[in-house]
């Protein structure tokens, strides 16, 4: 029997790959989207045609009632999850001064908001023994100017692990973040130049952008029977990004 794993945020980019990934390992895979169905459409598509289970679900991250039907049309078609990975965020870059509250406010909504909600739905339904994944940030260490509301929402994130992680003592779940450097997703390259780009790949030794399978290659792991004694940790899958 599958297991079963829902993906957050998993349309394209990272959570896309990591979709891709654990229906590679054998799991029925609930790709989560909140806008566009067609990426996700052709992602299942993609997945089914290789030999997987998948089925895309929309919700909006941000939204509680969202969130739950997220989680009760996943256990409709495939049971309750083994494995949640938490993927879907926003990264809006602008600096504190500005005073943007709104642009704090969505950020906020959907990077700490949303894994909240998801976390809450994961501790409900997850079957004990299994899993829980967010996504945080190696940018956390360096403080860049205009990352103020991203990093703020990320150290939430990473907050939230740890006392989750406890709260679920006695069921053998773990809970751990992913941190990834620079990867090479549209979110990532999103306005930046391309002397810009090359200035980010030189900030760790393997001199590259990481790609959305490395950070899948981690989640796999962390997933897999090999992952279990990892518990309340920030993985940080970033070549070397200096602190």
């Amino acid at each position: 029997m599958k297991k079963v794993a829902i993906v957050t945020g998993a349309s394209g980019g990272i959570g896309g790959a990591v979709a891709k990934r654990l229906a590679k390992d054998r799991f029925s895979v609930a790709v989560n989207y909140a806008g566009k169905p067609a990426p996700a459409q052709t992602l299942v598509a993609d997945i089914k045609a290789a030999g997987g289970t998948g089925i895309a679900v929309q919700a909006d991250v941000a939204i509680g009632e969202d969130v739950e039907r997220l989680f009760k049309e996943s256990m409709d078609a495939f049971g309750r999850p083994d494995v949640v990975v938490h993927c879907a965020g926003i990264m809006s870059l602008f600096p504190i001064a500005s005073g943007d509250v709104a642009a704090f406010d969505q950020v906020i909504a959907t990077n700490l908001r949303g894994t909240f909600l998801v976390f809450a739905q994961a501790a409900q339904h997850v079957l004990d023994g299994g899993r829980i994944m967010a996504f945080s940030s190696s940018v956390l260490a360096r403080s860049f100017p205009t990352y103020g509301a991203y990093i703020a929402s990320k150290a939430g994130v990473e907050g939230l692990v740890h006392v989750l992680a406890n709260e679920l003592r006695g069921r053998n779940i773990t809970v751990n973040a992913v941190a990834p450097g620079q990867v090479q997703t549209d979110l990532f390259l999103k306005g930046k130049s391309e002397a810009r780009i090359d200035e980010l790949k030189k900030m760790n030794p393997l001199e590259r952008l990481g790609m959305p399978e490395d950070m899948a290659n981690v989640v796999s792991f962390l997933a897999g029977p090999e992952g279990g004694w990892i518990n309340s940790q920030v993985v940080r899958p970033n070549g070397g990004f200096v602190y």
